[in-house]
């Protein structure tokens, strides 16, 4: 014990300072410790914002079913609109209209041809043949873009242009 008391006394200037030195670094490690708990704690709180005295596990497992469901949901819905666009191939997708004078003698384009069809080019041409005394109205059914039916020009151009796309203001 002796020894122990003189080796403080003799040495007690360096003691005091390696004890400083200690406290410091303890000082700046508590600091960053500190620093480390309040990200956590800010972290932690936009976690669980809007919920009071939720337990960490609780809340996890609940999103982890919120999760689950959404995944249903989104599978439903890719469902669903792989059914719906089933159906829109077959709905009408294409229209060709032609309006035309059908007799020369008449003095406008009241005649016309529209063409109806699906993605597939299946559907009719309707078209209406205006004259003086009467008025005519037809269909005929279109399968791939073609009709057993003998088609006239101005039909034949209703379905050329729904097939193409083309909208012509000229021909209304």
């Amino acid at each position: 014990m002796v020894q122990l008391r003189d080796f403080v006394a003799s040495y007690n200037i360096e003691i005091m300072i390696g004890l400083i030195a200690a406290l410091l670094v303890l000082l700046v490690l508590y600091l960053i410790a500190e620093i480390r708990i309040s990200k956590i704690k800010k972290k932690y709180n936009e976690f669980t914002r809007g919920v009071k005295g939720v337990n960490v596990e609780e809340l996890l497992i609940k999103t982890g079913e919120e999760l689950k469901d959404i995944r249903v949901d989104m599978n439903n819905i890719e469902e669903n609109m792989k059914s719906i666009e089933t159906k829109l191939a077959f709905a009408i997708q294409k229209v060709g209209f032609v309006r035309y004078n059908a007799f020369g003698d008449m003095g406008s384009d009241l005649s016309f041809s529209i063409a109806l069809l699906d993605k597939f080019q299946n559907g009719f041409v309707l078209t209406s043949i205006y004259g003086r005394e009467h008025t005519t109205s037809y269909a005929k059914p279109i399968k791939f873009g073609k009709s057993i039916y003998p088609l006239s020009v101005e039909e034949m151009q209703a379905i050329d242009r729904a097939v193409m796309g083309e909208y012509n203001e000229k021909t209304l």
